[in-house]
């Protein structure tokens, strides 16, 4: 047996306590990280859509408009 057994005790509660504390905090950070990377996919997935959407109707205007002439310019010599 130890010389001081309620030490012994004390100091493995006490880093018991702070390991238990360190993984609290991890946990959580790993939570908001998860919850961060969603919410950066979901607005990047809103983003393209609304890209596409854009395009998609740019086109759209484009070939219903008449094509213009184009003209040339002169060259100057």
């Amino acid at each position: 047996m130890s010389k001081f057994p309620g030490r012994i005790s004390a100091a493995r509660r006490n880093a018991e306590a702070l390991l238990g504390q360190t993984q609290k905090r991890e946990s959580s950070l790993k939570l908001e990280q998860e919850r961060e990377h969603d919410a950066m996919s979901e607005k990047i997935a809103r983003l393209r859509a609304l890209r596409l959407a854009k395009e998609a109707a740019d086109r759209e205007a484009a070939a219903a408009a008449p094509a213009a002439p184009k003209t040339r310019r002169a060259v100057k010599r």
